[in-house]
């Protein structure tokens, strides 16, 4: 399915989201978790601005990819990696949507691997097979939705309990004392060469590391029983973030730096998809009443700001009418081959993209988000 034309009359996020369909399709779609997150931002639109078109789009793309007993293809549970957890959101909305049993089958095949995934000593799940007793901020969106969603529609009270455990986990290991920030990973061994030899966390505040976090608290609460003790833990993570947030926002173009603390350093500059993370997380706290109402005043109005600062420096309109994102890191981790050390010189220097995943997802998630306040 392609959509020649994109309609300049349309909200942004329908704009940006036609321009997506029309550059990509069935044969180019990947079980990856960047995939998961732009083709779950597109159907949750399509359900929100009632376009079933969107989410016929989506449909036909989990269709090439889910077979009929609910194998996904190119899924490969032993790696234990919660990347591939996160294009298990989109299953479960297919199958209110469409009552297929194979995607319900397919979400029992990820929740399985959770329960296999190893853990730290202190029971966070492991980034990775191959990243042992490391738990990084990314890895809290790949599973903490999913997890919770599950516990929700087809687990049990108790799943709860460890959703939250994740969560306060990584935040109690991970939080700067000083800039109430979050580093980008912790290594419980203490053996990486990028972990602090005695907190065991990456020396730097990476946006996007922080966004995806944000992300997760935020869309976890659409699952957890809102009066629970396991909200209240969440929303109280929440709120310490708050104030971190709007004190490294950029205060010229309303966005976030790559680097979050050192803005005004050569070399570092305003990421994309880590601002569209959290303009989303920032309108959807002050949507769930997770602030005060004057608190929640100052979150939609540094929001505002920083989403017309997306749309003016970092959005770009070609002569066909398709939106394009600019200034997304392509991708940024630790340790591996060649060796990541999560210095500032390294997160600086990462390639930069035009229409990544990871930034499109999140801006037409913030755009959804935006567009709710005129409403």
């Amino acid at each position: 399915m392609a959509l020649a034309e994109i309609n300049p009359s349309l909200p942004v996020s329908r704009r940006m989201a036609e321009s997506v369909i029309s550059r990509y399709g069935p044969r180019q779609v990947q079980w990856h978790y960047e995939h998961g997150l732009v083709l779950q931002s597109i159907f949750l639109l399509g359900q929100e601005a009632k376009q079933d078109n969107y989410c016929r789009y989506v449909k036909e793309m989990y269709d090439s990819m889910i077979g009929i007993s609910g194998e996904i293809r190119a899924y490969r549970e032993g790696e234990y990696n919660l990347d591939q957890i996160n294009p298990g959101k989109t299953l479960f909305l297919l199958y209110a949507a469409y009552g297929e049993e194979k995607y319900r089958k397919a979400v029992e095949k990820l929740r399985e691997q959770l329960r296999c995934q190893p853990r730290t000593k202190s029971g966070g799940f492991w980034h990775k097979q191959i990243y042992p007793w490391q738990m990084w901020l990314d890895g809290l969106y790949m599973q903490g939705p999913f997890y919770a969603q599950y516990a929700k529609e087809f687990g049990n009270s108790a799943d709860f309990e460890d959703v939250t455990r994740q969560f306060s986990l990584v935040e109690s290991k991970t939080r700067d004392e000083k800039t109430g920030l979050l580093y980008h990973a912790w290594d419980e061994s203490l053996s990486q060469k990028w972990a602090n030899p005695v907190t065991g966390c990456s020396p730097h505040f990476w946006g996007r590391a922080l966004g995806w976090y944000c992300m997760a608290l935020a869309d976890a609460l659409d699952f957890i029983p809102p009066a629970s003790e396991h909200a209240e833990t969440l929303k109280a993570i929440a709120k310490r973030l708050f104030a971190p947030l709007l004190k490294y926002q950029d205060a010229e173009s309303g966005l976030w730096f790559q680097v979050l603390d050192r803005g005004g350093e050569p070399g570092n500059y305003t990421e994309s998809s880590a601002s569209s993370m959290f303009v989303h997380f920032l309108l959807k706290m002050a949507r769930l009443k997770a602030a005060s109402d004057n608190e929640s005043e100052l979150l939609v109005n540094a929001a505002k700001k920083a989403y017309q600062g997306l749309l003016k420096n970092k959005i770009l309109e070609d002569p066909s009418g398709e939106l394009h994102l600019t200034g997304i890191c392509k991708v940024a981790g630790l340790g591996g081959e060649p060796y990541r050390d999560g210095s500032f010189e390294y997160y600086v220097n990462e390639p930069r993209a035009v229409d990544d995943f990871k930034g499109a997802g999140p801006f037409i998630l913030a755009s959804m988000e935006y567009e709710k306040l005129s409403r």
